[in-house]
């Protein structure tokens, strides 16, 4: 039975595979962009027989500095894309199992695109919804 860090840092360990992204599985005092932030949602509980696996729901925001707002949209999009190393799709999938915590792990949308106010400054970050099966 796999704990809820347990998946969060697994998640953790499959996006740091994106070069130049630094990834947080807890959520941080302040952010560096490029910044991954994996954070829990909810659960799901009895989705098979006898409790035997639960649906476990995390949220992976990506934020990325708003300098240059048109350099900063394309960084955006490329984690965003479905293909190409920064694609965060590929990264989170990479290891479905999260190193054999999870039957399955999937990247269910994108769901959040746009500008974020963190402290006093503006960034622009997308938000990833993740589902993960796991008993």
């Amino acid at each position: 039975m796999a704990s809820i860090t347990e998946l969060r840092e697994g998640i953790a360990v499959n996006l740091r595979t994106i070069p130049g992204l630094r990834v947080s599985p807890e959520l941080p005092d302040n952010v560096n962009p490029p910044h991954a932030v994996v954070a829990f949602d909810r659960v799901e509980y009895h989705q098979a027989y006898k409790n035997g696996m639960a649906n476990y729901a995390f949220t992976i925001q990506v934020i990325v500095s708003r300098v240059e707002e048109r350099n900063a949209q394309r960084y955006l999009d490329a984690y965003v894309s479905t293909a190409g190393t920064p694609s965060v799709l590929l990264a989170v999938e990479s290891d479905k199992t999260l190193g054999g915590k999870a039957f399955d792990t999937y990247v269910s949308e994108m769901s959040s695109y746009g500008s974020i106010n963190i402290g006093d400054n503006t960034y622009l970050a997308a938000e990833f919804q993740v589902q993960v099966l796991a008993s």
